[in-house]
């Protein structure tokens, strides 16, 4: 359970800190502020992680659903900090996460209905998304920053390359526990090929703290601005969307429908994540859609394994040392298994798409269009350049937008259409069918 629940740490630790150094370098904080705003990160994920896998009340989807900083939120934040004026605008943020996330908590009982508009049509084209724009994460990873006219370092390339040959060599020849870690052997053995190459840096573990605990309000007392609380609750919506195709997703990997009431436990989960993180000095939480590739390409399908690594999480929040020995891991060798585990979600999305009844040329068109469209930030960087910042908070997230984009689609050609023709429209995902078929069998059998 520890190893297993620490592979789910070492494929997310990268996403979990990078929103932070992006903040911190925004906010024009100095490196001990930095560090700081990762611990809590760390710290904030891991409670959050508790939540959805162990689950309070009405509170957690008790899936292995792994929770981390949010993506969606950086353009909304480093906005705030500049129209504020460098970390004082740090406040004003922690203020509107809290209040975006006691909203989003107090709406998600309603939005989780929305699950019946998530035909496989529409979840597989969402989940193949997902997969496909985590790529280019994947390849910034190999880059690491460096790449130029020249193209990405060549060692770079052969240390990824080196990590995934690994990988897929353990999934390969391993049998048993060994063959479920194949992800945590490749990025510990791509580690150590990296040590005498140069490429790995410990000199962070001499530097951190044995222990530390996140201040609360670290940087002051929240601030509660209107444009800034009215951008985040945007972002909410973005999270609450993307989150809601995770949880469908992982729900089809580990063969447990997932109905109205798991996504409205999961959401509340983001949701009080969210409003607890900024007392930490932490930030909106949402899925993280890597853990759920490792779900699928590692067969563990225990939440109680990824209750490990949300304990695991907390523990790098209050441990510096333990959180800089994580960071060593080089980016390249990061990015050589991410290619495996976003890959394994574009294949998920795909094996739902089979489901789907492509053979009727609507359904084909909607999974192009949310396809294409949804991809357009991810092929074209600044694609919405020109659109105000509110709506490039939404654009600029393809998953999002390709998410809202199915949706409609599937409502204009299969929803709105059958009742026009008074034929029976698709089975929603989650939704009661015949007596004793659960709703993706049914969703198979349409």
């Amino acid at each position: 359970m520890v190893t297993s629940g620490l592979q789910h740490v070492a494929a997310m630790y990268a996403g979990v800190v990078a929103v932070p150094l992006v903040i911190g370098a925004a906010a024009g904080l100095g490196p001990g502020d930095t560090t700081l705003l990762m611990a809590a990160s760390l710290f904030t994920a891991g409670i959050a992680t508790l939540l959805q896998t162990l689950g309070v009340w009405r509170i957690g989807a008790r899936l292995p659903f792994v929770n981390g900083v949010s993506f969606g939120g950086v353009a909304a934040m480093t906005a705030i900090i500049a129209a504020e004026g460098g970390a004082s605008g740090l406040p004003v943020i922690f203020g509107a996460v809290i209040v975006a996330g006691l909203l989003a908590f107090a709406v998600s009982g309603w939005f989780c209905k929305l699950v019946r508009f998530f035909p496989p049509v529409v979840t597989g084209s969402v989940i193949t998304l997902i997969g496909l724009s985590l790529m280019p994460v994947a390849f910034g990873w190999i880059a690491d920053g460096e790449t130029g006219a020249d193209g990405a370092p060549a060692s770079h390339i052969g240390l990824a390359a080196v990590a995934l040959v690994i990988t897929l060599a353990v999934r390969r020849y391993a049998r048993g526990f060994l063959q479920s870690i194949a992800i945590l052997i490749g990025l510990v053995a791509g580690t150590l090929v990296a040590v005498p190459l140069g490429m790995a840096d410990f000199s962070g573990l001499g530097e951190a703290d044995l222990v530390g605990f996140p201040t609360p309000f670290h940087f002051g007392a929240p601030q509660f601005s209107v444009p800034a609380i009215v951008s985040m609750c945007v972002v909410m919506l973005v999270i609450m969307t993307e989150s809601t195709a995770d949880m469908i997703a992982l729900g089809r990997i580990v063969d447990k429908p997932v109905d109205e009431k798991v996504i409205a436990a999961g959401l509340r989960a983001d949701a009080l994540g969210s409003a607890v993180a900024p007392v930490f000095n932490g930030f909106a939480a949402s899925a993280f859609a890597q853990n759920v590739g490792l779900v699928a390409m590692s067969r563990v399908r225990s939440r109680f394994v990824v209750a490990v690594g949300g304990g695991i999480l907390v523990l790098l929040g209050l441990c510096p040392v333990a959180a800089a020995l994580v960071s060593a891991v080089p980016l390249p060798v990061l990015g050589g298994v991410g290619v495996v585990l976003f890959g394994t979600i574009a294949v998920s999305g795909v094996q739902t798409l089979v489901q789907a009844g492509l053979e009727h040329g609507e359904n084909a068109l909607i999974v192009a269009v949310t396809l294409g469209v949804g991809l357009a930030p991810e092929m074209a960087h600044g694609f919405y350049g020109q659109f105000p910042d509110s709506a490039t908070i939404i654009l600029d997230s393809g998953i999002s937008t390709g998410c809202i984009l199915a949706v409609l689609l599937n409502l204009v050609f299969n929803h709105l259409r059958s009742r026009q023709d008074g034929a029976t429209p698709t089975p929603p995902v989650g939704a009661p069918t015949e007596p004793g078929v659960t709703a993706p069998a049914a969703a198979h059998l349409h």
